[in-house]
């Protein structure tokens, strides 16, 4: 393998970051968007429980709203409780908002490696292709012709199989953040249809 990187020569050393690349990302991504650490499992019930006795202060706001992404939506709303319910219900929208651009940091860059890599890899082959037929010694021999060819496909299959993973790496991580934001939403509704609830304090 590295005999054939020696061999295809500069145009394939972009192609190997961009890989490593794309695999810090991936990495890191799957990391931050772990669903315990975005939507903590009983974060709701027990805000509930700290509203219901009368124990929200402004400390726990800031605790909440450093939490997890999901606190920081429940935080807007606690934040606006004795606001009107629009009011309200724009801070958590805003909240949420900026959560989901948090999620989605570097997603655009591990995107854009699966989009070019296949380009990348084109030129290289491009480029490959007419050093070797601008090479006399490649053109006096069909073998060593073929063998020149063969070597500069390997570019236009390297962008590929960097591609392949970074875009569905990509497409995965976009629909998991679409699901944590749906689920933030549902739970951030369920506490502010609490706070401005007739029977509520």
């Amino acid at each position: 393998m590295f005999s054939i990187v020696i061999a295809i020569g500069w145009p394939i050393w972009p192609l190997i970051i961009a890989s490593i690349v794309a695999l810090a990302l991936i990495i890191e991504r799957s990391l931050a968007l772990r669903r315990a650490r975005i939507l903590p499992p009983r974060l709701l019930n027990d805000v509930l429980s700290l509203h219901a006795k009368r124990q929200v202060s402004n400390d726990v706001v800031d605790k909440l709203e450093d939490s997890s992404p999901l606190g920081r939506v429940l935080a807007a709303a606690l934040r606006n409780e004795r606001a009107p319910r629009e009011v309200a219900h724009e801070a958590v929208a805003n909240a949420g908002g900026h959560a989901a651009h948090d999620l989605s940091r570097n997603l655009s860059l591990l995107g854009s490696i699966g989009s070019i890599a296949p380009l990348m890899g084109l030129l290289g082959t491009v480029i490959g292709m007419i050093e070797i037929f601008a090479s006399q010694q490649a053109g006096s021999s069909p073998q060593q012709l073929a063998h020149g060819i063969s070597i500069a496909l390997y570019c236009t299959a390297f962008g590929i199989i960097v591609a392949v993973p970074a875009i569905l790496a990509y497409r995965h991580f976009k629909s998991r953040i679409e699901d944590f934001v749906v689920d933030m939403e549902d739970e951030a509704q369920k506490l502010l249809d609490t706070l401005f609830s007739p029977r509520a304090p």
